[in-house]
């Protein structure tokens, strides 16, 4: 498959991409940062901002034009912390600014690659669209509370999932949308919450890589819509 990751420079993208990689894909990337090795070409851009939209689409479309389509796109943008910005314990400390800050990565840099890739999705052409997201972003299984504005943008990027879904299925019934929860994965994001995870409960960089290429090789139709967890099983929105 020629598969595009975005937020590329991500530490679950990387090891993404080092997997499927491995086992034979062609792979192209989309970040603020620099190519990876792994990748066979590269389009360096922010795609928190709706001006680049026009910019990626015309990429993605002179690839399709030159026999390249894009069968898979995996969107690994996200936020959960910043050097001197924790998640917020209480609803005293919610902040506006960095509200807006989770929504801009946890939502609209996949909201606007959706839009670049969007015209290319026909009944012919059907693409499978994975979008990282988190179990805490469910509702349903929010039991804790806190994380407000993490809990918040994720709950509406699995929004933008069943909505795109809905959508894509009208016009291409074989494409496949949906939200991925990769576990908890030792990289940068989950690093300051380390301590506090159960043994067994912090999954290496490689083997996140090896589960969630094992469920996005394997993904049909009958998932399409759903937040699924690493095992491939559904978590309710």
């Amino acid at each position: 498959m020629n598969i595009l990751i975005a937020s590329s420079g991500s530490g679950i993208a990387q090891t993404l991409g080092t997997e499927l990689s491995f086992r034979g894909h062609n792979l192209v990337t989309l970040g603020r940062s620099s190519r990876p090795t792994w990748s066979q070409q590269h389009l360096q851009l922010d795609m928190t901002l709706e001006r680049n939209i026009p910019v990626a689409e015309q990429w993605l479309q002179s690839m399709a034009d030159s026999g390249d389509r894009i069968d898979m796109v995996i969107q690994c943008a996200g936020i959960l912390h910043q050097e001197e910005q924790m998640p917020e314990k209480s609803l005293s400390n919610v902040d506006s600014n960095w509200l807006q800050l989770n929504i801009s990565a946890n939502l609209i840099a996949h909201l606007n690659l959706a839009k670049a890739i969007d015209p290319l999705v026909r009944k012919i052409t059907p693409v499978r669209w994975i979008s990282l997201s988190a179990m805490v972003g469910s509702i349903s299984e929010n039991q804790l509370g806190g994380w407000y504005s993490y809990r918040i943008s994720k709950a509406a990027l699995n929004m933008l999932i069943r909505n795109m879904h809905l959508e894509w299925r009208r016009r291409s019934p074989d494409s496949i949308v949906v939200a991925l929860h990769p576990g908890t994965t030792d990289t940068e994001l989950s690093k300051p919450f380390q301590k506090n995870i159960r043994d067994g409960k912090l999954y290496s960089p490689e083997l996140t890589g090896e589960r969630l290429t094992d469920v996005v090789e394997q993904l049909d139709t009958e998932q399409s819509g759903r937040l699924l967890h690493w095992d491939g099983s559904t978590i309710p929105f």
